[in-house]
């Protein structure tokens, strides 16, 4: 007679057992638990003169929100507008433990001698939150920082009277060679909400590249835009955090694109002529 078992089939057969009983004792784990606070509830209950009624409609929505909270199922809103005081209470507590074990782990990972994460966690997520032209301008801003202006109409002397025509003009978008030179204040003000640039009030001390700046169409036109104005001169920089992350995930010289020319990409570069 031959043996038609499949031998794939049978190398699995170990794996599945030790999946089963690892399910088994955390579900066993979980149910003397379970167990244990709702005897403490029924005497908590019976000190307080709580109603048998109340005791088991409070006592069944705890259970039912641990067990939804085991197995990673959020509630219904109608069912947490139902949800009892207690089991309330007993879901902000879990939430409260979750962080603190979250942070107990970050100590225990902080005194460990021998580990080592690398880079910061949160370098990924700010990949994923950039447009192609916000990794040019952060290229940029790892050269040196950028020149920028306000202006501003009044005199001079009564500044507490000026009023704000125009804020941080900069030639940021065409220094780093942005596609879309309309979106460089959303670009800029994504930038500072990951916490990758900042906006300084010192100017730079070079005067010239203010000149330069000064000299644009848009700050002529903000200049003509009201009397008595004048321009305030500032600066953006990267922080210390977005160094590091420019350092760590955008590399100096962009790869070429496959196929060609175009070069808007992540962190990429138009080709010279």
């Amino acid at each position: 007679m031959s043996d038609d078992r499949d031998p794939n089939l049978l190398r699995t057969i170990p794996g599945l057992a030790r999946i089963a009983a690892a399910a088994y004792w955390r579900s066993a784990r979980w149910t003397v638990r379970a167990s244990a606070q709702a005897s403490s509830r029924v005497i908590r209950a019976a000190v307080t003169g709580q109603e048998p009624g109340e005791l088991f409609r409070s006592t069944g929505a705890e259970i039912r929100e641990r067990t939804r909270r085991v197995l990673g199922v959020e509630p219904r809103p109608e069912e947490r507008a139902e949800m009892t005081p207690e089991a309330a209470e007993a879901e902000r507590e879990a939430a409260r433990k979750s962080l603190r074990e979250r942070g107990e782990e970050l100590l225990r990972r902080s005194a460990d001698v021998n580990f080592d994460e690398g880079s910061h966690p949160a370098y990924a997520r700010i990949l994923d939150d950039l447009a192609p032209d916000e990794a040019r301008i952060l290229r940029l801003l790892a050269q040196g920082p950028q020149p920028s202006v306000d202006v501003r109409s009044g005199l001079m002397p009564l500044k507490s009277t000026s009023e704000l025509v125009a804020a941080g003009l900069n030639m940021i978008g065409q220094e780093s060679g942005c596609r879309h030179l309309e979106d460089v204040p959303a670009y800029l003000n994504n930038l500072f909400r990951l916490g990758l640039v900042w906006f300084s009030s010192e100017p730079l001390p070079d005067p010239q590249r203010y000149q330069v700046l000064e000299a644009q169409p848009e700050v002529a036109r903000a200049l003509d835009a009201a009397g008595h104005t004048r321009t305030v001169r500032r600066s953006i920089h990267l922080t210390p955090f977005g160094a590091d992350f420019c350092s760590l995930c955008l590399p100096d010289e962009a790869r070429q694109p496959d196929g060609g020319e175009d070069g808007d990409r992540l962190g990429g570069v138009d080709s010279a002529d």
